[in-house]
């Protein structure tokens, strides 16, 4: 049905950039750092030679960048530094300055030594961050709940004095304290139990800084891939180097499956606890485990006094086998009740973040409202476009299916080959996508099908934090002429082509490397500008800083002209081929009704939104939020989802108009 050759290729954005968070979001950076298995849980793995050949590898295929330069390695240094103080409370402005204003020369030295497999300057960076560190130590050492100035996350430059930089210190520990009192007050509690609190908190960033304290061999493993990680970011905004550890949380996230017992647990005061019991797997049809319980033993090993990494690695298994818990939970009367449980570890689909489909009754028939949260295709071959095309089937089984809305608004991408099958079954035969990678070499995808799943009206609904994908199928869809797109003026702007090694299991090296741009059949490319909605609806992204723009090193835009005719068409006096015959005679045609509607369609919406009182409140939030973002997510305009009801809405016109003529 389709021309797939696509496999290891995917268009994943990762939209997070919500700088906006602040306290919140430091909170959420440390909590992250906590799901990372320690580097000290195994072997070293990586030398300084492995940085080489694998920037080597990564760069083969780059779309811009074949070889390491002085302005690449410029990037990386300001990366490192970055990546070592995020929040700006280890380094002093006097300290970063030097490596930040690195003359050519140096730079060319650098990319020398690179070829050597020497990276003098960034063991330089290494050894002022373990100097940080141990001052950071002494100053959190003189924690005074009584003595802290509360102050603002993150810190928009580097501290100028050591006083001011003691002072960030210690508020970022008030930070990670504040944030487990759960609305006690700290003066509230008992000694013993303030001085469990800083010491939890302490032991988060302590965790942090354990890889600039590690031995020899493990520092260089450590060293080499956080050099990894900077000189691939230094390439584009979407190269990335990942651990194995990264690797496993993001194939799980793009094929929406993993293996284990089905549980998400994080480090509190008091221990190891269950944050999460996800739904079908083995912890949740036991019915013994709950969200809040707290690990006691994995396989008859105490846990209350074990780390973090500890309880990751008891936890860990493959295939079917068992493992032992018992959690402890507070009881309705106020004692502690223990629980025992033997669970089999089994593959775990994500149910709740794959496809998900409702109906609204609507005259003789329903309108179809589906979330596609990602583009997600796992091992097995089950994917987002089958997902799809079931839930169309499961519509058209409570009725006739007048009207679809295919909700966008939080998908970040996921794999090219799945956007291109999800296109598929709207689109009759005609160029999908195109995509242009190093070297000029181009290559078109098409449906040659001939079938068509659904045909009557259709709107996509999409945010600033639709991305790649996401992108790829609404440009298209819009492009023919097949749907409107509803939701913010612009979606995120990502129009390149990831290749990627994190889906395979055995690679040596996990990395996403961008090797291309894409365009859609109207030539146009989504790189920066995004896709243009064609009724604007604000959505909860609307007044934060989202998209490819805003990121650090993304690649410009272009565009290519249309291709409506296709190129394989053939020319005069050419013998034909079959796919010319087959095919080229029954291209899909560009509709015009959907577009024709368009007026009256903008018309009658800013009628609803201008009289629909929740709506207006939601407006004069967006307003505010622009000048005081953190005020925004906690404003009450009513619990209806206003998007989704609008673009419902424009469905009903779209069907009301349609049957006028």
């Amino acid at each position: 049905m389709w021309r797939i050759i696509c496999k290891g290729i995917f268009c994943c954005s990762g939209v997070n950039q919500m700088n906006y968070l602040g306290k919140k979001g430091f909170l959420c950076f440390v909590a992250w750092m906590m799901c990372v298995v320690s580097i000290e849980a195994g072997p070293p793995k990586l030398k300084k030679e492995d940085v080489r050949i694998s920037m080597d590898a990564m760069m083969k295929n780059h779309i811009c960048y074949n070889a390491l330069s002085p302005l690449i390695m410029k990037r990386a240094v300001k990366l490192y530094i970055e990546q070592l103080d995020p929040y700006k409370i280890y380094l002093l402005d006097s300290e970063v300055k030097k490596f930040l204003n690195l003359d050519e020369e140096t730079l060319i030295q650098m990319v020398r030594a690179y070829r050597k497999d020497a990276f003098p300057v960034f063991q330089d960076m290494d050894a002022m961050m373990t100097f940080a560190i141990k001052r950071a130590r002494k100053a959190r050492a003189l924690f005074d709940y009584n003595s802290i100035n509360v102050g603002g996350l993150p810190y928009a430059a580097y501290a100028a004095t050591e006083q001011e930089l003691q002072s960030r210190c210690l508020h970022s520990l008030w930070a990670m304290i504040s944030g487990e009192l759960q609305g006690a007050s700290f003066e509230s509690l008992s000694v013993e139990r303030q001085h469990k609190m800083v010491a939890f908190a302490s032991r988060y960033f302590e965790k942090q800084e354990r890889a600039f304290l590690l031995s020899a061999s493990a520092h260089l493993h450590a060293q080499s891939m956080r050099i990894l990680k900077v000189m691939a970011r230094s390439l584009d905004a979407h190269t990335m180097y990942f651990s194995p550890e990264e690797a496993f949380e993001l194939r799980a996230s793009l094929e929406k499956q993993f293996e284990g017992v089905g549980i998400v647990v994080r480090e509190g005061v008091d221990g190891v606890f269950i944050v999460n019991v996800i739904p079908g797997g083995p912890a949740d049809k036991s019915q013994k485990i709950y969200p809040g319980d707290l690990i006691l033993s994995i396989d008859g090993k105490p846990t209350l006094n074990a780390t973090y990494e500890e309880v990751l690695d008891l936890l860990k298994g493959k295939g079917r086998s068992s493992v032992t818990l018992v959690v402890g939970r507070v009881a309705s009367s106020g004692e502690r009740m223990d629980e025992r449980v033997t669970l089999v570890r089994e593959k775990i689909v994500m149910s709740s973040e794959r496809v998900q489909v409702t109906a609204e009754p609507f005259g003789s028939g329903v309108i179809g409202k589906i979330i596609v949260p990602a583009f997600y295709e796992s091992q097995g071959g089950a994917g987002c476009a089958q997902d799809i095309l079931d839930a169309i089937r499961e519509l058209r089984g409570k009725g006739e299916l007048l009207g679809l809305v295919m909700d966008f608004r939080g998908n970040s991408g996921g794999f090219l080959s799945q956007a291109i099958k999800v296109v598929s079954l709207f689109v009759k035969s005609g160029i999908i996508v195109v995509s242009k990678y190093a070297h000029e070499d181009v290559q078109y995808f098409r449906n040659i099908d001939g079938r068509v799943y659904y045909d009557g009206p259709l709107v996509i609904l999409h945010s600033k934090a639709s991305a790649s994908a996401a992108e790829i199928v609404a440009q298209a869809l819009q492009d023919y002429g097949i749907a409107l797109v509803v939701g913010d003026k612009r979606s995120y702007g990502k129009g390149t082509i990831q290749y990627q090694t994190v889906t395979d299991e055995n690679a040596r090296a996990f990395f996403k490397v961008t090797v291309g741009r894409y365009y859609t059949v109207s030539g146009k490319s989504t790189q920066i500008e995004g896709v243009l909605a064609d009724v604007v609806v604000p959505t909860v992204y609307a007044p934060y800083r989202i998209g490819e723009k805003y990121l650090e090193y993304p690649l410009p835009g272009d565009h290519m002209p249309p291709l409506y005719v296709d190129p394989l068409a053939d020319v005069e006096g050419a013998t034909r081929s079959w796919l010319q015959y087959h095919y080229v005679p029954y291209l899909q045609k560009q509709e015009q009704k959907w577009v024709s509607m368009l007026p009256r369609l903008q018309k009658n919406s800013a009628f609803r939104l201008e009289r629909n009182a929740n709506f207006q409140i939601f407006s004069q939030a967006v307003e505010s939020a622009k000048a005081h973002p953190e005020t925004f997510l906690g404003a009450d305009w009513g619990e209806e989802d206003l998007q989704m009801q609008e673009a419902v809405d424009i469905v009903k016109d779209m069907i009301f108009y349609d049957k006028a003529g």
